[in-house]
């Protein structure tokens, strides 16, 4: 008798509750310059990893991602110095999801 390999495509999912909560827009700002520049560092690293030896290695995908980055920072800096203007407090809820998929 042949048994066949069947398989089944599982998937895992993790939330991580990163940020939550009211917060003056000082306290909104620096959250989301910092988290915004954490992901600017990764690219650059990524970038530095694959060019690193080789000039003419495809760094496409991370120049990319860190030019769209730097014009959201941008954003959010705009964005920010409009409601320090109105003394607002800003509400942040940011959840990761993560998924994995076998």
């Amino acid at each position: 008798m042949k048994v066949a390999n069947v398989s089944i495509n599982k998937t895992t999912t993790q939330k991580i509750q990163l940020v939550e909560g009211d917060f003056t827009v000082s306290e909104a700002t620096d959250i989301i310059v910092s988290l915004i520049d954490e992901k600017l560092n990764f690219h650059k690293l990524q970038r530095l990893s694959l060019s690193e030896g080789y000039s003419g290695a495809d760094t496409k995908y991370p120049d990319g991602r860190i030019g769209e980055l730097e014009r959201e920072k941008a954003t959010a800096r705009e964005f920010f110095a409009e409601m320090r203007k109105s003394g607002a407090k800003i509400t942040i809820n940011g959840t990761l999801e993560i998924s994995i998929s076998e």
